[in-house]
């Protein structure tokens, strides 16, 4: 099945997916000199007794070591055959999943739920200690810097991190994570990025990412990031953040979400203290003063933010205890 996908029209975006991973800590976000630079590049999926071969044409040289491929983007490549043709080739499955109605939200919600666990992101047993890091992609060195010091105050904590698995905002969290992880005799990492088809060849997986997530689109992308999250973090960004900003707000101010308990913080360099006055200015213009409690803005002090994700754990350890959910996704969001 994964190699008569293979030769279908979904070839492209499995190419064009591959490449970017391939192009993995690539500062490009200019997703078509990406895909003219490498024009003669190709990838085939060869069929073996044991499973399935990867066949590489013209691959980038970056992407390889002494003449074999660096191990971390041999396993976001599988990553990429795994979402992008084999879980295609199960929605599409009209035999398996005759009744699956992809206008359901709770439809929706058991896919997102499918798609993470067969990514083997889901771990049965663990407390909750992920944090949900958003931000911009292009951001500039003070704000990179400040989003790395949170990073390492976080993975001081051994809290682990998802991001948009891209870089700028996205990669510096991770970065900062791994050292304090280090620092820690942490052994336990884990860098999730999520991303989807259209923004991963403009976006090319940070080199931090050791677990690489392609949601089949923007909206699955964005409803895999509520429901893995123990806690969300927002650093400075641009359109893309504030939309993700008011997506949360409205699921969180859902009076069904009343009990919910989800720490939000906006944070940044004393440079972006402006950015989230106007950005504070226009949630509550629009969504009215209500949205505040929401959320917390903490500026400039890393240490804080990371304390008060920390002390949020075992609050949401309780709340999923007492709601009879699971710590790994959270099924009771509406």
């Amino acid at each position: 099945m994964l190699k008569r996908t293979a030769s279908s029209d979904l070839y492209q975006l499995f190419r064009n997916c591959s490449l970017a991973v391939l192009n993995s800590g690539s500062l490009t976000d200019n997703s078509k000199e990406l895909l003219s630079r490498f024009e003669n590049f190709d990838i085939n999926v060869l069929r073996r007794e044991r499973g399935v071969k990867l066949e590489l044409i013209n691959p980038p040289e970056e992407a390889f070591v002494d003449g074999r491929i660096i191990r971390a983007l041999q396993a976001n490549l599988f990553a990429v055959l795994r979402d992008i043709l084999f879980v295609y080739g199960q929605i599409h499955n009209t035999v398996r999943f005759p009744n699956l109605n992809l206008d359901n939200s709770v439809h929706i919600t058991n896919l997102v739920f499918s798609i993470l666990r067969n990514a083997r992101a889901l771990h049965v047993g663990e407390a909750p200690n992920m944090v949900v890091c958003w931000g911009g992609h292009s951001i500039n060195e003070n704000e990179y810097l400040y989003a790395r010091r949170v990073g390492n105050q976080l993975g001081l904590r051994e809290l682990n991190i998802c991001t948009g698995c891209g870089p700028g905002a996205m990669e510096a969290p991770m970065k900062g994570a791994a050292v304090g992880h280090a620092q820690q005799r942490y052994k336990d990492s884990r860098f999730i990025g999520m991303t989807e088809p259209s923004i991963i060849a403009a976006e090319p997986p940070n080199p931090l990412v050791n677990e690489l997530i392609i949601m089949p689109d923007i909206e699955k992308r964005l409803e895999a990031f509520v429901r893995i999250a123990h806690g969300i973090i927002i650093f400075p960004g641009g359109v893309g953040t504030a939309e993700e900003l008011l997506y949360l707000l409205g699921i969180l101010m859902n009076p069904a979400n009343k009990d919910q308990v989800l720490p939000l913080i906006l944070t940044g360099p004393k440079e972006s203290a402006d950015y989230f006055r106007v950005l504070d200015e226009f949630v509550v213009h629009t969504l009215g003063e209500n949205a505040r409690r929401h959320y917390r803005i903490i500026i400039d002090d890393a240490a804080e933010v990371a304390r008060q994700m920390k002390k949020s754990m075992p609050l949401v350890k309780e709340n999923r205890r007492d709601t009879g959910d699971a710590y790994s996704f959270n099924w009771s969001m509406r």
